[in-house]
């Protein structure tokens, strides 16, 4: 499926593409049509609105089975870009490519109606993520199990709390199976219980072989989860490559460029349930870099 221009012709194993994307909003400065009027009569024309570039000519592709992290400080692009690849946007200019399913979590309560009970959501938003009535009917105890909202799931869910409302979406996505899982910062929502239940299924996920794409600003997060990061600044992809120096690079953008500091060595159970070895790390190529600190540890000699 593409959104946007004809796609570059691409390897079979790659499941998500963008082709030099960009994606502009108009930022308006007036709250009132008769303030807009005023502003053109008095001769402000341009100071009523001005564009906001959120992607400014932004390539990447992802291959089957990879784990990847959208990085960057606020305002970077990096949530547009997974708006992209749900297609919840389309891109202004460029092409956005995806085979198969995708589902994830874009911002709590997307897909659910207020006024229908959490029961009824369940049938809704499975539907709309592409579920038919016999895999919702098949999969409905386990969506309920893992949200565990007990009695809640026949009240509306416009009494739902931010929290509740997570546990439901979360549980309806993981269970459509999909081929591309996206997962942006709301995680942040739920209590701790359900967020380590959370990323105890991402972690399987993972090791599954799933196609992930995950963005947070919980660094320590990310990089035990993905083995590739990429780096949004200002709607440009700055960095793009192995999770741990993805990290470091961004960390050193936080820090005016200086070296992040040296971390102390991992525990042997740490290093018993990590997901990807240093060497699986450092098999991933960096394809894109922008500036930026020392990542390696050649780079820092």
């Amino acid at each position: 499926m593409a959104r946007g221009v004809a796609l570059e012709p691409r390897d079979e194993r790659i499941v998500v593409t963008a082709q030099h994307v960009t994606k502009t909003f108009l930022l308006r400065h007036t709250r009132s049509i008769k303030e807009a009027f005023v502003w053109l009569i008095k001769g402000r024309k341009k100071d009523i609105t001005n564009e906001f570039q959120a992607m400014d000519d932004v390539s990447f592709d992802i291959a089957d089975g990879e784990s990847v992290a959208l990085m960057g400080f606020n305002g970077s692009g990096k949530s547009t870009t997974l708006k992209l690849i749900s297609g919840v946007m389309h891109p202004d200019g460029g092409a956005v490519g995806i085979k198969g399913k995708v589902a994830g979590l874009i911002e709590v309560g997307a897909g659910f109606h207020p006024d229908l009970t959490g029961h009824d959501n369940v049938y809704l938003n499975g539907a709309i993520l592409g579920m038919t009535k016999e895999q919702i009917n098949a999969a409905y105890d386990g969506i309920l199990a893992f949200a565990d909202i007990g009695d809640f799931i026949d009240t509306e869910v416009k009494f739902y709390s931010s929290g509740m409302y997570l546990r439901l979406a979360f549980s309806v996505a993981v269970h459509t199976d999909p081929d591309v899982f996206l997962v942006d910062e709301i995680l942040a929502v739920g209590d701790e219980p359900f967020q380590n239940k959370c990323k105890a299924l991402i972690r399987q996920m993972v090791r599954d072989g799933k196609t992930i794409v995950i963005v947070s600003h919980d660094l320590d997060m990310v990089e035990k989860f993905c083995k590739r990061g990429l780096v949004m600044e200002r709607g440009r992809l700055v960095f793009d490559g192995p999770c741990d120096q993805a990290v470091r690079f961004l960390r050193g953008r936080a820090l005016d460029g200086s070296e992040d500091p040296p971390r102390p060595p991992l525990s042997d159970e740490e290093r018993a349930n990590r997901l990807f070895t240093d060497d699986e790390r450092a098999a991933v190529p960096v394809r894109v870099r922008v500036g930026g600190p020392p990542t390696t540890a050649a780079e820092r000699d």
